[in-house]
């Protein structure tokens, strides 16, 4: 098995291509699971067969492969569940697993540079809210298989490996639409910058403190700023979405020119009819401009 670490764009772009999604709702979602791989996916059999097919039956092959990209160190796959498995902040992670911030902050540097991680730090700077402290950072997986591997299969080894699918079944399914939306959310972030034209943006990421969370803001070099809320709900998105992403960049004090709203399924008819400049709305399906 070869693991890409290209940005996650070209990552994406690759996966559709060489599998031939025409779906981008697949697509997106065997990509969660499967992206960054060599695997040939056939699109015709369901997620789940084919995650039993090429990871679960194969768990042995894969867990080597997996060895060699953590260089068998022993401490990484607690540290890299730990942050799938949470909000994906350096400090809860090494809470979660009871290890000292200096010796937290060593490995993720280790992860960092095998190219299995990457730090991502709130744009705190955008808001204008006074002496404002610093938030904890949080940490992206580069490759989707890995961060798959890491939250689902890592964490109950024992009972895949001795052929025990069950608890695996009922993580994956009580979890995947929240962690298919890490992956959507990431995705959107690269669609952004394709629309934009990335020469033209000054910043983009994401804005959280202790009590707010922006899923995507952009500011331009003609400093132009954007906010963007990101819903992997199977409903139309409604009104309330870009209410509480405006209260959100309210509360942040950061001032927006135009709001951006992802949404899974579309959008109610009440937020079609806002849609322009101040406004703009893009589906699962616009992800085709990646490709």
């Amino acid at each position: 098995m070869q693991i890409s670490n290209q940005p996650l764009s070209k990552q994406f772009s690759q996966f559709v291509k060489n599998n031939n999604f025409t779906n981008m709702i697949d697509a997106l979602e065997y990509f969660a699971v499967f992206g960054g791989t060599d695997f040939k996916i056939n699109p015709k059999y369901s997620l789940e067969t084919t995650i039993e097919n090429y990871i679960l039956n194969k768990y042995k092959y894969l867990r080597n492969d997996i060895n060699q990209i953590v260089n068998g160190n022993e401490q990484y796959p607690s540290i890299l569940a730990a942050l799938v498995l949470g909000d994906r902040r350096t400090n809860s992670a090494f809470r979660r697993i009871n290890i000292s911030f200096d010796d937290g902050i060593d490995l993720v540097d280790e992860l960092c540079k095998l190219n299995i991680l990457k730090l991502e730090k709130s744009l705190q700077n955008m808001s204008n809210i006074e002496d404002q402290y610093v938030v904890s950072e949080r940490l992206l997986f580069v490759n989707p298989f890995v961060r798959f591997w890491f939250a689902f299969v890592s964490p109950i080894f024992q009972g895949i490996r001795d052929g025990k699918y069950e608890e695996f079944w009922t993580n994956f399914n009580n979890r995947k639409q929240e962690f298919i939306h890490m992956i959507f959310e990431q995705l959107s972030h690269e669609l952004i910058k394709e629309e934009l034209g990335i020469k033209n943006i000054y910043q983009i990421g994401r804005y959280w403190d202790d009590d707010i969370s922006i899923d995507l803001l952009v500011k331009t070099k003609d400093n132009k700023h954007i906010a963007g809320a990101i819903s992997y709900a199977n409903g139309k998105c409604k009104k309330s979405l870009l209410t509480a992403l405006k209260q959100s960049c309210k509360d942040a004090k950061i001032d927006i020119d135009q709001f951006i709203l992802f949404g899974k399924n579309g959008f109610s008819s009440e937020l079609k009819s806002q849609k322009g400049d101040e406004l703009k709305l893009f589906t699962v399906k616009s992800l085709k401009g990646l490709v």
